[in-house]
Protein backbone atom coordinates (compact mmCIF):
# COMPACT_ATOMS: atom_id res chain seq x y z
CA UNK A 1 0.00 0.00 0.00
CA UNK A 2 0.94 3.46 -0.37
CA UNK A 3 -0.67 5.06 1.99
CA UNK A 4 -2.82 7.00 0.05
CA UNK A 5 -5.50 6.08 2.70
CA UNK A 6 -6.67 8.81 4.91
CA UNK A 7 -5.56 11.35 2.36
CA UNK A 8 -8.48 13.71 0.77
CA UNK A 9 -9.59 12.25 -2.34
CA UNK A 10 -9.78 15.40 -4.85
CA UNK A 11 -12.23 15.16 -7.62
CA UNK A 12 -9.90 13.88 -10.40
CA UNK A 13 -10.35 14.88 -14.26
CA UNK A 14 -12.22 12.20 -17.05
CA UNK A 15 -8.84 11.03 -18.02
CA UNK A 16 -7.34 10.70 -14.87
CA UNK A 17 -10.51 9.11 -13.69
CA UNK A 18 -10.33 6.33 -16.69
CA UNK A 19 -6.98 5.29 -16.16
CA UNK A 20 -7.34 4.97 -12.54
CA UNK A 21 -10.25 2.99 -13.10
CA UNK A 22 -8.64 0.55 -15.80
CA UNK A 23 -5.63 0.67 -13.55
CA UNK A 24 -8.29 -1.21 -10.43
CA UNK A 25 -9.91 -3.09 -13.17
CA UNK A 26 -6.24 -4.59 -13.66
CA UNK A 27 -5.88 -5.61 -10.09
CA UNK A 28 -9.46 -6.74 -9.90
CA UNK A 29 -8.49 -9.55 -12.76
CA UNK A 30 -5.47 -10.31 -10.89
CA UNK A 31 -6.68 -11.07 -7.57
CA UNK A 32 -10.21 -12.55 -9.08
CA UNK A 33 -7.88 -15.04 -11.02
CA UNK A 34 -6.18 -16.02 -7.83
CA UNK A 35 -9.31 -16.30 -5.16
CA UNK A 36 -12.28 -16.33 -7.47
CA UNK A 37 -15.38 -14.56 -7.66
CA UNK A 38 -16.79 -16.04 -4.42
CA UNK A 39 -14.17 -15.30 -2.20
CA UNK A 40 -12.99 -11.69 -3.89
CA UNK A 41 -14.28 -8.69 -1.98
CA UNK A 42 -13.08 -5.07 -2.30
CA UNK A 43 -10.80 -5.20 0.26
CA UNK A 44 -8.93 -8.21 -1.36
CA UNK A 45 -8.54 -6.02 -4.53
CA UNK A 46 -7.67 -2.77 -2.57
CA UNK A 47 -4.89 -5.16 -0.89
CA UNK A 48 -3.45 -5.78 -4.07
CA UNK A 49 -3.52 -2.26 -5.79
CA UNK A 50 -1.91 1.02 -4.67
CA UNK A 51 -5.10 2.21 -3.55
CA UNK A 52 -7.11 2.01 -0.07
CA UNK A 53 -10.31 0.33 0.07
CA UNK A 54 -12.07 3.65 0.54
CA UNK A 55 -10.51 5.12 -3.07
CA UNK A 56 -11.60 1.79 -4.49
CA UNK A 57 -15.20 2.70 -3.31
CA UNK A 58 -14.57 6.11 -4.34
CA UNK A 59 -14.25 4.98 -7.89
CA UNK A 60 -16.83 1.66 -8.03
CA UNK A 61 -19.89 1.57 -6.38
CA UNK A 62 -19.30 -2.11 -5.01
CA UNK A 63 -17.46 -4.98 -6.48
CA UNK A 64 -20.18 -6.07 -9.10
CA UNK A 65 -19.52 -2.36 -10.51
CA UNK A 66 -15.45 -3.13 -10.54
CA UNK A 67 -15.98 -6.86 -11.70
CA UNK A 68 -18.17 -5.76 -14.37
CA UNK A 69 -14.90 -2.86 -15.32
CA UNK A 70 -12.64 -5.52 -15.24
CA UNK A 71 -14.48 -7.97 -17.96
CA UNK A 72 -15.13 -4.86 -20.03
CA UNK A 73 -10.74 -4.00 -19.49
CA UNK A 74 -10.63 -8.22 -19.95
CA UNK A 75 -12.83 -8.43 -23.83
CA UNK A 76 -10.25 -5.91 -24.99
CA UNK A 77 -7.34 -8.03 -24.42
CA UNK A 78 -8.90 -11.55 -25.40
CA UNK A 79 -10.64 -10.87 -28.49
CA UNK A 80 -7.70 -9.46 -30.17
CA UNK A 81 -5.24 -12.34 -29.34
CA UNK A 82 -4.84 -13.79 -32.29
CA UNK A 83 -5.43 -10.83 -34.96
CA UNK A 84 -1.99 -10.31 -35.88
CA UNK A 85 -1.59 -14.18 -37.13
CA UNK A 86 -4.89 -14.21 -38.53
CA UNK A 87 -3.61 -10.98 -40.60
CA UNK A 88 -0.04 -11.58 -41.21
CA UNK A 89 -0.14 -16.08 -42.34
CA UNK A 90 -0.35 -16.28 -46.14
CA UNK A 91 -0.56 -20.24 -45.61
CA UNK A 92 -2.41 -22.52 -43.56
CA UNK A 93 0.08 -24.20 -42.97
CA UNK A 94 1.91 -20.75 -41.25
CA UNK A 95 -1.43 -20.15 -39.67
CA UNK A 96 -1.98 -23.47 -37.86
CA UNK A 97 1.40 -23.87 -36.37
CA UNK A 98 1.25 -19.82 -35.19
CA UNK A 99 -2.30 -19.94 -34.11
CA UNK A 100 -1.52 -23.71 -32.28
CA UNK A 101 1.63 -21.93 -30.33
CA UNK A 102 -0.39 -19.71 -29.37
CA UNK A 103 -3.14 -21.70 -27.97
CA UNK A 104 -1.15 -23.91 -25.63
CA UNK A 105 1.25 -20.48 -24.77
CA UNK A 106 -1.89 -18.47 -23.54
CA UNK A 107 -3.52 -22.03 -21.99
CA UNK A 108 -0.43 -22.02 -19.63
CA UNK A 109 0.89 -18.30 -19.31
CA UNK A 110 -2.41 -16.68 -18.88
CA UNK A 111 -3.97 -19.92 -16.62
CA UNK A 112 -5.21 -17.39 -14.12
CA UNK A 113 -7.46 -15.07 -16.56
CA UNK A 114 -8.79 -17.89 -18.18
CA UNK A 115 -10.26 -19.05 -14.91
CA UNK A 116 -11.44 -16.09 -13.94
CA UNK A 117 -13.08 -16.18 -17.13
CA UNK A 118 -15.45 -19.44 -16.79
CA UNK A 119 -15.96 -18.25 -13.27
CA UNK A 120 -17.36 -15.14 -13.95
CA UNK A 121 -19.36 -16.58 -16.96
CA UNK A 122 -20.65 -18.77 -14.54
CA UNK A 123 -21.89 -16.20 -12.43
CA UNK A 124 -23.34 -13.83 -14.38
CA UNK A 125 -25.90 -16.69 -14.92
CA UNK A 126 -27.26 -15.40 -11.04
CA UNK A 127 -26.36 -12.00 -11.28
CA UNK A 128 -27.71 -9.80 -14.04
CA UNK A 129 -25.39 -6.80 -13.71
CA UNK A 130 -22.77 -9.07 -14.96
CA UNK A 131 -24.73 -10.60 -17.65
CA UNK A 132 -24.21 -8.15 -20.61
CA UNK A 133 -20.80 -7.48 -20.22
CA UNK A 134 -20.00 -11.29 -20.18
CA UNK A 135 -22.43 -11.97 -22.92
CA UNK A 136 -20.70 -9.53 -25.18
CA UNK A 137 -16.95 -10.64 -23.94
CA UNK A 138 -18.87 -13.85 -25.42
CA UNK A 139 -19.57 -12.66 -28.37
CA UNK A 140 -16.27 -11.29 -29.04
CA UNK A 141 -14.75 -14.64 -28.96
CA UNK A 142 -16.68 -16.10 -30.78
CA UNK A 143 -16.07 -13.92 -33.55
CA UNK A 144 -12.54 -14.65 -32.81
CA UNK A 145 -12.98 -18.05 -33.56
CA UNK A 146 -14.83 -17.11 -36.68
CA UNK A 147 -12.19 -15.21 -37.91
CA UNK A 148 -9.92 -17.84 -37.36
CA UNK A 149 -11.95 -20.45 -39.48
CA UNK A 150 -12.81 -18.40 -41.82
CA UNK A 151 -9.03 -17.50 -42.72
CA UNK A 152 -7.95 -21.30 -42.40
CA UNK A 153 -11.17 -21.92 -44.92
CA UNK A 154 -9.75 -19.08 -47.52
CA UNK A 155 -6.35 -20.24 -47.34
CA UNK A 156 -7.55 -23.65 -48.28
CA UNK A 157 -9.99 -22.96 -50.26
CA UNK A 158 -12.61 -24.48 -48.44
CA UNK A 159 -15.95 -23.60 -45.92
CA UNK A 160 -16.97 -24.28 -42.84
CA UNK A 161 -19.34 -26.40 -41.98
CA UNK A 162 -21.10 -25.57 -39.19
CA UNK A 163 -21.98 -21.57 -37.91
CA UNK A 164 -20.28 -19.38 -35.75
CA UNK A 165 -21.88 -20.34 -32.86
CA UNK A 166 -21.30 -23.85 -33.02
CA UNK A 167 -18.02 -23.43 -34.03
CA UNK A 168 -17.17 -21.38 -30.72
CA UNK A 169 -19.10 -23.51 -28.53
CA UNK A 170 -16.75 -26.65 -30.10
CA UNK A 171 -13.52 -24.85 -29.54
CA UNK A 172 -14.46 -23.64 -26.02
CA UNK A 173 -15.47 -26.76 -24.89
CA UNK A 174 -12.10 -27.97 -25.65
CA UNK A 175 -10.11 -25.31 -24.16
CA UNK A 176 -12.15 -25.40 -21.23
CA UNK A 177 -11.30 -28.93 -20.76
CA UNK A 178 -7.82 -28.54 -21.17
CA UNK A 179 -7.62 -25.84 -18.70
CA UNK A 180 -9.29 -28.38 -16.29
CA UNK A 181 -6.59 -30.54 -17.02
CA UNK A 182 -3.95 -27.99 -16.73
CA UNK A 183 -4.77 -27.40 -13.33
CA UNK A 184 -4.92 -30.58 -12.05
CA UNK A 185 -1.42 -31.03 -12.93
CA UNK A 186 -1.31 -32.85 -16.35
CA UNK A 187 1.79 -31.73 -18.05
CA UNK A 188 0.27 -32.90 -21.79
CA UNK A 189 -2.58 -30.58 -21.30
CA UNK A 190 -1.32 -27.88 -23.73
CA UNK A 191 -0.05 -30.67 -26.29
CA UNK A 192 -3.32 -32.56 -25.91
CA UNK A 193 -4.95 -29.46 -26.67
CA UNK A 194 -3.28 -28.68 -29.78
CA UNK A 195 -3.72 -31.91 -31.29
CA UNK A 196 -7.47 -31.95 -30.63
CA UNK A 197 -7.35 -28.67 -32.26
CA UNK A 198 -6.49 -30.02 -35.21
CA UNK A 199 -8.39 -32.80 -35.34
CA UNK A 200 -11.49 -30.41 -35.23
CA UNK A 201 -10.26 -27.91 -37.53
CA UNK A 202 -10.04 -31.10 -40.09
CA UNK A 203 -13.94 -31.53 -38.62
CA UNK A 204 -15.09 -28.47 -39.55
CA UNK A 205 -13.47 -27.66 -42.91
CA UNK A 206 -14.82 -30.95 -43.96
CA UNK A 207 -11.62 -32.44 -45.11
CA UNK A 208 -11.15 -35.87 -46.38
CA UNK A 209 -7.27 -35.88 -45.69
CA UNK A 210 -5.42 -37.30 -42.56
CA UNK A 211 -6.41 -34.63 -39.71
CA UNK A 212 -2.71 -33.95 -39.49
CA UNK A 213 -2.41 -32.21 -42.99
CA UNK A 214 -4.97 -29.66 -41.75
CA UNK A 215 -2.12 -27.32 -41.01
CA UNK A 216 0.38 -28.71 -43.42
Amino acid sequence: MTGIQGKRVGRPSSGKTAARRAQLAESALMTLGELGYARTSLRNIADNSDFSHGVVHYYFRDKTDLIAHGVRHYKTQCATRYDEIIDTATTSAELGHRFLDKLGETLVHDDAMHRLWYDLRNQSQFDEELRRDVLEVNRLLEDMIWRILSRFAELRDQHVLVDRAVAYATFDGLFQQALLAHFNGELTAAADLKRQVVSLLAVLLGSEDDPGTVCK
